[in-house]
């Protein structure tokens, strides 16, 4: 993949940069926030590693920018650990994943192929479609009543695993072993997140939201959404 790595620690760019590239990645380098933004509006990249404590503007503001000029890519963030309110707040801006500092180099190549392969592994049709929902599994398009609903990579598995067993409650632990294919670090919060962006661009005001909650269980989508 084509990584945009945004950090300012010039020690921890040259090791992540360097085993990207060992594991084939063409990656591109920026030290500050405006920087970043510059980069990522001019030239596509399939991933932004995104450290949220930058030079000029933190990473939050990296990706409000990006979303306002271009389409925004998958997005890891880098956080400090234990302060989960960057965490969180990096979920809610758009970001598919977040590692917290420090970290291995061996957790961040892992994080990496995950959001590489797109959720292929949980394909088996390549339309889907619940009421006036359409999944393009192939094309990696959601349409509702006809209209195009862009969905970041992260909002796109998460509503993947609800639209091919409509019926079924998916607790949220669930959903994130799913999603990360191995033992996590995530709080339920974090599925709650995903859960909240899917249905701010899905649901219909003034009726009832499409994702249902079962109180105690996790969540599920009608076959009548």
């Amino acid at each position: 993949m084509r990584v945009l790595l945004v950090e300012d620690q010039a020690d921890l760019v040259r090791h992540i940069e360097r085993s990207l590239s060992r594991s084939d990645h063409e990656v591109a380098t920026a030290a500050d926030g405006p920087t970043a933004v510059k980069l990522a509006v001019e030239k596509h990249y399939d991933l932004i590693v995104l450290d949220v404590n930058l030079p000029g503007f933190d990473g939050f503001e990296v990706l409000r920018r990006i979303k306002e000029k271009s389409v925004l890519s998958r997005v890891i963030m880098l956080t400090a650990r234990g302060d989960v309110q960057d965490r969180v707040a990096g979920l809610k801006a758009g970001a598919d994943d977040y590692l917290t500092k420090p970290f291995a180099l061996e957790e961040l190549l892992a994080r990496v192929d995950a959001l590489g392969r797109r959720g292929g592994a949980m394909k088996n049709a390549a339309v889907l479609d619940i009421g006036n929902i359409v999944m393009d599994l192939d094309r990696r398009k959601v349409t509702k009543a006809g209209e195009a609903i862009d969905l970041s990579p992260r909002e796109f598995e998460v509503f993947q695993i609800l639209m091919q067993e409509p019926g079924r409650t998916f607790s949220r632990d669930e959903i994130c072993e799913r999603i990360w294919e191995r033992e996590h670090e995530y709080d339920t919060r974090t599925v709650e997140i995903f859960i909240m962006r899917l249905r701010k661009k899905l649901d219909t005001k003034g009726q009832p939201s499409i994702i249902k909650t079962v109180r105690g269980v996790g969540y599920r989508l009608d076959e009548a959404s």
